[in-house]
């Protein structure tokens, strides 16, 4: 639908973003308190035995292995959305993160049940990340296939503003978990913003109770299964065979059309994936253990910095967006990818200094203004790949596929990368600058999808490719024929 005519439709949009919004702040809020919480009190609580630097790797390790659960979330969540329903996946997801993510804050310490902590840490975050690698797929999707075709890409951002909201709140929190002392932060402070995490699961699931399918979804189900009519039709000789062949076979499902139909879409997704989470999660996760431990940096500070930046996200997510839906989402993504390779070298600089105001310009930099402006039309961007009957499919698993060497394994690599002292950091910034500079290659390859109709359907879409290809075909032999006079 191109323009929204009547208050109830925009009152149910404003709804939608909404719910979506509160979704991803949970699936951030969940991955986010691990990272911070991984980084100042997990050494110690859950791998005690392990030296500074070794329980800091274990730590982060943990921290990746979510990740490595995401992808098959991705396709087991992507592939319910598409053929059972958004609605009821998303329920599903969210509930399964809130509860992981609480119950991660009652698990005792290494001290107290042994090497069976570290293991009960391990099994809920690969529960919570399969949980997560349904979640964001479908909570921008059903937000895209409900706006207004000119306004995809501005309503799809809020939703994913969550990751910064997340942010604000976990600042929030762990800043009033840093006046206690130390021992007190170790001992049960760290333990404090998991529980919380039960009031937005609790406001989430009452909002998504209340939503309904997305148009474009209902639709895709009604062509799906008069496709299917059309194929048993053939099948049996009915005179309503046609336009189906007699022996035609049933479509592929959603999971499988995506792999063999749009893998070329897969990996795109994985090239531009890497300028958008390598800065985010080095940024938000890997400098609040190297700042402290290698340059002396109070962590107060560094949590402030991040606040900051947080709010500065919501105005840029919608100036980028906004701006996407006027001149495309390339130019804009690829804007934001050659910033990130700018700043690579520029922002170890600004953060060696140890000035605050010159560490908060490095990541206002880098992150309001190379990030905000992937991480704005990224839902739109990589939903509008694909057909509006394999979308959760393919968007859920080319993320979180990409997920694995684009995130989760960011600070894990990045403190092996800069040592134990810390002196390699050139070696950090020089892996940002390569993942920054695949996804600029990956921008110059993709197509353009602002225009994109959502509501076609993987064999419509095809249909229509087929004749544009031979529209341009005449075209060119019209072109190249001599003038008849």
């Amino acid at each position: 639908m191109s323009t929204i005519q009547t208050a109830a439709e925009k009152k149910y949009v404003r709804k939608v973003t909404a719910s979506s919004f509160i979704g991803n702040t949970l699936e951030y809020y969940d991955f986010l308190v691990y990272g911070t919480a991984a980084a100042i009190a997990f050494p110690h609580v859950f791998f005690p035995s392990a030296d500074g630097f070794v329980g800091t790797l274990a730590a982060f390790g943990t921290f990746a292995v979510g990740f490595l659960a995401r992808p098959l979330g991705g396709m087991f969540f992507g592939r319910r959305g598409d053929t059972v329903g958004r609605k009821s996946t998303l329920i599903l997801t969210l509930g399964i993160m809130g509860l992981c993510t609480f119950l991660i804050g009652l698990i005792p310490g290494y001290d107290v049940i042994g090497i069976w902590a570290p293991i009960i840490l391990v099994l809920l975050r690969l529960v919570q990340g399969f949980a997560v690698g349904g979640e964001w797929g479908g909570s921008m999707i059903i937000v895209l296939e409900s706006a207004p075709q000119n306004r995809r890409g501005f309503f799809s951002a809020w939703p994913n503003t969550g990751g910064f909201s997340a942010q604000i709140l976990i600042t929030g929190v762990f800043g009033l978990v840093f006046l206690l002392p130390q021992a007190d932060q170790i001992a049960w402070g760290w333990r404090i913003p998991f529980l919380l995490s039960a009031v937005v699961l609790g406001v989430g699931m009452y909002m998504r109770r209340s939503l309904k399918e997305s148009p474009v979804f209902t639709e895709a189900v009604a062509a799906r299964a008069a496709e299917a009519s059309r194929i048993d039709a053939a099948n049996t000789g009915s005179a309503t065979a046609e336009p189906a062949k007699a022996g035609a076979k049933p479509a592929r499902g959603p999971l499988a059309s995506v792999f063999l139909d749009d893998w070329r879409n897969l990996l795109l997704i994985l090239g531009l994936r890497f300028a958008e989470a390598l800065p985010y999660f080095l940024l938000t996760v890997f400098a609040l253990s190297y700042g402290p431990k290698n340059l002396g940096i109070p962590k107060e500070q560094l949590t402030l910095a991040i606040f900051i930046m947080a709010i500065l996200s919501f105005p840029a997510h919608g100036l980028f967006a906004k701006l996407s839906d006027r001149i495309g989402r390339r130019p804009v993504y690829f804007f934001g990818s050659a910033v990130v390779f700018v700043m690579a070298f520029p922002f170890f600089g600004l953060l060696h200094s140890g000035v605050f105001a010159l560490i908060l310009l490095g990541y206002v930099l880098v992150l309001n203004v190379g990030h905000n402006a992937i991480n704005s039309i990224q839902p739109a961007f990589f939903a509008e790949l694909f057909p509006a009957d394999r979308r959760y499919s393919g968007a859920a698993a080319g993320r979180e596929i990409a997920s694995i060497l684009a995130g989760g394994l960011t600070p894990f690599i990045a403190t092996m990368l800069a040592g134990e002292n810390g002196t390699n950091w050139p070696l950090v910034a020089g892996y940002v600058m390569v993942g920054a500079a695949i996804s600029m290659v990956s921008v110059w390859l993709a197509p353009e999808t602002f225009k994109r109709n959502l509501f076609l359907t993987g064999a419509q879409q095809a249909e229509k490719d087929l004749k544009d290809a031979a529209s341009e075909s005449d075209a060119r032999q019209m072109a190249s024929s001599p003038q008849v006079r």
